[in-house]
C-alpha cells in the first residue's frame, strides 16, 4: 500500500508475468482477487494499473538485496469482500474434495497447452521449472 488509495506490486523473481503487463499496456482496467488459504473470505481490488519503473517506487520494495526491475502500481477504485459462500460450496480449501495429483495435468503440460509452445518437451520443462525455483528467486 502507497497510500489508502494506491497499492504497488513489485515484480519478483519468478513471477514473469509479461502477459499481464501487456493486458495493462493495453487496457488498464484490472481486477485483483486476494485469498488467503484456510480463509473462504476474500478481497476484492478494482482499478486503473499502471507499469512503473519509479527509482522512489521500486526502493520501497526492496527483498533480500534486490530491487525489482518494474512494478504495476494501481489507482484503486473499488474494495470490497466476498463473502465465502462460493469457497464452501466449491470446496477449494478442502482436501478431500480435490482430484487425485495423478489425475491432473502437471503444471508443465498447462503451461506448454496455455502457452502454445511448440517443441518443448514436458520433462526437460519440468527440470527447468524446478531449477529456476532454486536458483531463480532470491
Amino acid at each position: 500500500m502507497l497510500d489508502e488509495q494506491d497499492l504497488f506490486i513489485p515484480e519478483r523473481p519468478g513471477n514473469r508475468r509479461m502477459d499481464s503487463v501487456q493486458n495493462i499496456l493495453t487496457n488498464p482496467h484490472i481486477g485483483i482477487q486476494f485469498f488467503i488459504p484456510g480463509f473462504g473470505e476474500t478481497l476484492r481490488v478494482n482499478g486503473k494499473a499502471f507499469v512503473s519503473r519509479d527509482p522512489e517506487l521500486l526502493e520501497q520494495c526492496v527483498a533480500n538485496g534486490r530491487s525489482p526491475l518494474f512494478g504495476i502500481g494501481v489507482e484503486v477504485e473499488e474494495c470490497y469482500t466476498h463473502c465465502a459462500r462460493a469457497f464452501i460450496r466449491s470446496g477449494l480449501w478442502t482436501p478431500e474434495s480435490w482430484f487425485p495429483k495423478e489425475q491432473l495435468p502437471t503444471f508443465p503440460r498447462m503451461l506448454i497447452d496455455h502457452a502454445r509452445f511448440l517443441n518443448v518437451m514436458e520433462e526437460q520443462l519440468a527440470i527447468d521449472l524446478n531449477e529456476g525455483y532454486k536458483s531463480q528467486l532470491y
